[in-house]
């Protein structure tokens, strides 16, 4: 049995099982249930139209804010070959100001100081329960299957203090209602709020599996909060070694929130656009890379 034949004969196990144990629900819940279940299979991780992510990052620096992400439900799910601890090298290769010099995003000039400087760090991709508050109502023999996923408290915190120092990073949290909504805790009691509001995913015919998902940013601290909206852009490839290795390309595009005075002049193009290749090794169980 092939492999796309074998995930629709477990789908359709699961579903018998989920259905089986909804005769000794009342009606009104079995309701609730169905409609978010279908919700989930309508705005879950749904593939953008093919093609359409990995077109964006070979046009380069030619940028518009990606009309396919779907609002965010539950978590990004990553395929299997991501699971584990990673070694992680990221570096900017490029940056650009689309609307330079009537637009310029605070900090830009200054980030381009860390043009080719590789920054060091350790992600963590762990296997989980689906994130389908609807299910929480089944008893609990009813088996789910498991799904890889970011920890983002972790990779957050890590990635944080690579960029800005362990001193001025305190903590990330995420929100325990939701894996969308994270905050990340600075000295001088600054923060900052990202949100994600919605994503997408697609995989090549290479097994390139790229993600996209835009956030929603408040940083608060100062004496004006600065709003903006971030979109995160990134194809990950597993290279066949056996030392288990990812090589990644990812573009990070900044647009403008309503709130500023220049929002209409951008439209829909950013105001600033970064790009990063990233390498990933495989962390060993006794931390060894």
């Amino acid at each position: 049995m092939n492999t796309k034949l074998l995930k629709i004969f477990n789908f359709r196990f699961s579903l018998l099982k989920i259905l089986r144990y909804l005769s000794f629900l009342p009606r009104e819940k079995i309701k609730i249930f169905l409609f978010g279940f279908i919700f989930l299979l309508l705005l879950g991780n749904q593939p953008a139209q093919a093609g359409e992510l990995a077109e964006k990052l070979a046009n380069f620096p030619n940028w518009e804010k990606i009309k396919v992400v779907k609002p965010a439900v539950g978590d990004l799910q990553y395929p299997e070959w991501m699971a584990g601890d990673w070694q992680v090298s990221s570096t900017l290769v490029d940056l650009a100001a689309p609307l330079a010099p009537d637009i310029m995003t605070p900090g830009f000039a200054g980030n381009r100081q860390y043009l080719n400087q590789p920054i060091d760090f350790r992600v963590r991709f762990v296997e989980t329960q689906p994130e389908i508050p609807e299910l929480k109502m089944l008893p609990r023999t009813v088996s789910q299957e498991k799904v890889i996923v970011s920890d983002r408290a972790f990779n957050g915190l890590n990635l944080a203090r690579a960029y800005l120092g362990d001193r001025a990073v305190i903590a990330v949290k995420v929100d325990p209602q939701t894996p969308n909504r994270q905050i990340t805790l600075l000295r001088g009691e600054k923060q900052l709020v990202s949100i994600v509001s919605s994503r997408a995913t697609e995989t090549t015919a290479d097994d390139t599996f790229i993600t996209a998902e835009v956030f929603q940013q408040l940083f608060k601290g100062g004496n004006t909060p600065y709003f903006n909206s971030v979109e995160s852009t990134t194809a990950y490839h597993k290279l066949s070694t056996e030392q288990p290795r990812i090589v990644a390309d990812q573009v990070t595009a900044v647009y403008l929130s309503p709130q500023d005075s220049n929002y209409f002049q951008a439209g829909n193009k950013p105001v600033a656009l970064y790009r990063y290749q990233l390498e990933f090794t495989r962390i060993n169980l006794d931390g060894d890379v």
